[in-house]
């Protein structure tokens, strides 16, 4: 068979497998995997490196307003090539409903917006105003379209939808089999606590930590897995940060709950200490639900290393430390007004290879699960995340010895900072492939401007019911179809 690129002499891994392998590419696929592959128009020599599916960051904002109108600093050019220098083939950032949009024109600006990927990309939706246009009409056309998921807020008044709006769009989602995924914060404890915060006039960056309390995320990862199970739908918690909010997706689970959540790197490398740096600096740490302690560092490592997260997500919400980003409300603004989040797609993949591969928390199988396997396989992205015949050639191949420190000039973002400046890390994506093109080789960008591609996502298999609610069997409900 004739190849188009051969990659040889590299340590294959995948999300169960690892072995010495050559990789035969051909129209952009895998077209074989042996011992020993000859020819190859071009020949790539891996040196006894690491070949893994490329990474897929399932969350990211990039290119997206806030509900309060600040945009993020990355578009899906700097945004793309970030991702690629961290390891990543494939991205699914989201696409954000402000209310009274239509999810038609939504798709339509990130469709532009998109164009300008170096990597093949999806989105998810985010659902701020379900209308029943939005739900009957609007959001099956985007299922259609292959956009087969979507989030929701439980905080903030401009996107929080409400217990009942979740129900409606859960209900929805089961129907097209999309998947929900839910930000799980106790909106009104968050208000509380911002309240007597300001009454008592703490209002620097130190008190975000303070302001959205362990108990906000638990108690609404609770309610939200209880609205999600009324319905049977299946449900993603994004940036769970709390134990105890870890320990009740864990026993969910494992009763069986159709349930998907994440964490993040930040809530493993850093704690609210970084909040309480010096001046303002502490604005650079604000990102929500907060980071918390070294205790919960500990249990959510745990969490990692036992399979309770489907995956590692970065979150990255790149707002610059200026008047465009953190302070566009001053640079005295109190923490409420000051923008929400900070970045890390470029640092994700990195930081969890060298605090979890090399310091012998996870294997590297379940690297390349957390990194890849498992987000293609929940997000319904059928020829991504594996490193088998037929799949998309996909893949990252890692230096796993060389260390660096990391710094801004690593990132290739168009940030002015990176929360994780100064930390030694082990483990560096050295060259990716989308689709067996070149998008990044020995530190240079490769890739073209628009060289990705969008790519439709398939439905999830809802299989037989999870969960019935007593009241919604008609053995128990006087025979009534609800």
């Amino acid at each position: 068979m004739e190849f188009d690129t051969v990659i040889h002499d590299g340590t294959v891994s995948t999300a169960t497998d690892t072995f010495k392998a050559d990789i035969g590419i051909a129209n952009g696929r895998i077209a074989a995997i042996a011992e020993h592959l000859s020819g190859g128009a071009q020949r790539i020599d891996a040196g006894g490196r690491l070949v893994l599916p490329g990474g897929i960051e399932a969350h990211a904002h990039i290119a997206q307003e806030s509900s309060s109108g600040v945009m993020s600093a990355d578009d899906y050019l700097s945004g793309s090539i970030s991702a690629a220098f961290g390891g990543n083939s494939s991205f699914i950032p989201f696409a954000a409903q402000q209310r009274g949009q239509s999810i038609d024109d939504v798709i339509a600006t990130y469709d532009a917006r998109g164009a300008r990927s170096v990597l093949d990309y999806s989105y998810h939706l985010i659902i701020s105003d379900p209308t029943p246009e939005v739900l009957h009409e609007q959001l099956p056309r985007a299922f259609a379209r292959g956009i087969t998921s979507f989030k929701v807020f439980m905080t903030y008044d401009l996107m929080n939808i409400g217990d009942a709006g979740m129900l409606d769009i859960l209900t929805v989602a089961r129907q097209h089999g999309a998947i929900t995924m839910v930000h799980a914060e106790n909106n009104d404890m968050v208000k509380w606590m911002n309240k007597r915060l300001a009454d008592g006039g703490h209002t620097a960056p130190k008190f975000h930590a303070v302001s959205r309390p362990e108990l906000a995320e638990e108690e609404a990862i609770n309610r939200a897995i209880s609205l999600a199970k009324l319905v049977d739908a299946p449900l993603f918690i994004v940036h769970v940060s709390t134990a105890g909010g870890a320990q009740i997706v864990q026993r969910e689970i494992l009763s069986g709950t159709r349930l998907f959540a994440e964490t993040c790197p930040q809530y493993l490398a850093l704690t609210r200490d970084d909040l309480d740096r010096p001046g303002m600096e502490g604005a650079k740490f604000i990102c929500s639900p907060p980071l918390r302690d070294t205790a919960t560092q500990d249990a959510l490592w745990k969490h990692v290393q036992s399979g309770t997260f489907t995956s590692v997500s970065s979150d990255h919400a790149p707002y610059r430390y200026d008047e465009t980003g953190k302070f566009l409300n001053g640079f005295d603004a109190p923490y409420p007004k000051i923008s929400n989040g900070m970045p890390g797609i470029a640092a994700r993949l990195p930081y969890l290879f060298s605090e979890g591969v090399v310091k012998g928390r996870i294997s590297l199988q379940q690297f390349v699960a957390l990194s890849s396997t498992n987000a293609a396989r929940t997000f319904g992205m059928t020829n991504k995340g594996s490193i088998a015949p037929g799949m998309d050639a996909d893949i990252a191949i890692w230096d796993p010895e060389t260390s660096r420190t990391m710094s801004l000039a690593d990132q290739h973002d168009n940030m002015d900072y990176t929360p994780f400046e100064g930390m030694e890390l082990t483990g560096v994506p050295e060259t990716v492939l989308n689709r067996g093109a070149f998008v990044t080789h020995k530190g240079k960008l490769i890739a073209q401007e628009g060289q990705g591609k969008f790519v439709a996502r398939a439905p999830m298999e809802m299989g037989p019911r999870k969960y019935l609610a007593k009241e919604r069997n008609p053995l128990n409900n006087f025979g009534v179809d609800i």
